[in-house]
């Protein structure tokens, strides 16, 4: 199967997901455990990438994910879909922290992704390397010369 199964049954866990996706949106970060987290995370993703298509037919399928609960929905597409239009992808990110005490579990934080990613061109990484090439370059005839 390709996802965790998370010790509970189908309608549990979906339930489980919906809520986690909910509070992860509405909070902007959660903490709770590793497998949760990165289970949820699949599922806001999706969320936010229905926000960005702002089509009827996305705004449907988040509803009903969502247990209808509008004012999340609202806050995806008017909001996130905003803050990462430019992003495509990777909207979360998941810190670690350290074990619980009942049951050793690996504790995280879930949280949404805040500034934008740093977006160089590859025009410019492509002058940088020619210029660094030339450097070389000239650095290598210096040598032959002196010799």
């Amino acid at each position: 199967m390709s996802y965790r199964k998370l010790g509970v049954d189908n309608k549990h866990r979906r339930s489980m997901l919906a809520t986690l996706t909910k509070q992860v949106i509405m909070n902007e970060s959660i903490t709770t455990t590793e497998t949760r987290a990165k289970e949820t995370r699949k599922f806001v993703d999706k969320m936010i990438t229905y926000g960005k298509k702002g089509d009827l037919v996305s705004r449907r399928k988040a509803l009903a994910f969502l247990h209808n609960d509008t004012e999340v929905v609202n806050k995806v597409f008017n909001d996130l879909a905003k803050r990462y239009e430019k992003r495509n992808g990777g909207y979360t990110q998941i810190l670690k922290l350290s074990e619980r005490r009942g049951d050793d579990a690996l504790m995280v934080i879930l949280r949404l992704v805040e500034e934008a990613k740093k977006e160089t061109k590859k025009e410019d990484k492509k002058e940088e390397k020619k210029a660094a090439k030339k450097e070389t370059k000239k650095a290598a005839k210096e040598e032959k010369e002196d010799k």
